[in-house]
């Protein structure tokens, strides 16, 4: 992989998707934490169907962190998995009344201490609320990743490090939005529209179908 090729390829792509941005739907950090717990294993369009109630009866930390477990599940059943996620959520809400006065903390160490945050999440915040720049390795970002041949492992945290090597931190976040994206649209798992491909010339994957 060399930076010529990376630069490449991500100048591409940013032309093809100047819209590039997150498809979940939120006002303020605080949404956006709970939007992308909720987003694990989910789309983000069925997570976008639930916050758009979800957020008109919960407006603060607080009130997620006394919101009664079982009414809580319920409300959030369609994300999949809503056992867990409302206990990560109302613990999360706990934690930010206890430790940070109600508000979500801005730096990577100390949102990872928050139940249910891992580095994918705490990355999406800081890229996209806080003004930082973070890589964030969803399933899209993922995958495109090692089509591209930008990254080996298996493991999100580790495809996150070799991001950050062949990345400009500078482009950290707008290079996830774009590939994220490219993911979405195009470079999709099953069947990728290899033929409208920006970068099909510069893609070696064996998923390619042309």
């Amino acid at each position: 992989m060399t930076e010529e090729r990376t630069g490449k390829i991500l100048s591409l792509l940013e032309k093809a998707y100047p819209d590039a941005r997150l498809v979940l739907r939120y006002k303020n950090p605080l949404e956006l934490l709970i939007a992308t717990i909720l987003a694990a294993q989910c789309t983000d369009e069925r997570v976008n169907k639930v916050t758009e109630i979800l957020f008109t009866k919960y407006k603060s930390a607080k009130e997620y962190a006394f919101a009664q477990q079982d009414v809580f599940e319920q409300e959030i059943r369609q994300t999949g998995f809503y056992r867990n996620k409302a206990k990560n959520i109302i613990a999360c809400a706990k934690a930010l009344e206890e430790r940070f006065h109600g508000k979500v903390p801005e730096t990577m160490e100390e949102l990872l201490t928050l139940p249910g945050v891992g580095r994918k999440t705490a990355s999406v915040l800081l890229g996209n609320v806080f003004g930082k720049q973070a890589i964030a390795v969803d399933t899209h970002v993922f995958r495109v990743s090692h089509r591209l041949d930008f990254a080996k492992s298996n493991n999100p945290d580790k495809v996150e490090i070799e991001l950050c090597r062949i990345i400009p931190q500078k482009k950290w976040t707008q290079s996830c939005l774009v590939m994220g994206t490219h993911g979405r649209r195009i470079c999709i798992a099953r069947k990728p529209l290899c033929k409208e491909c920006v970068v099909e010339k510069l893609c070696n994957s064996n998923d390619k179908i042309v």
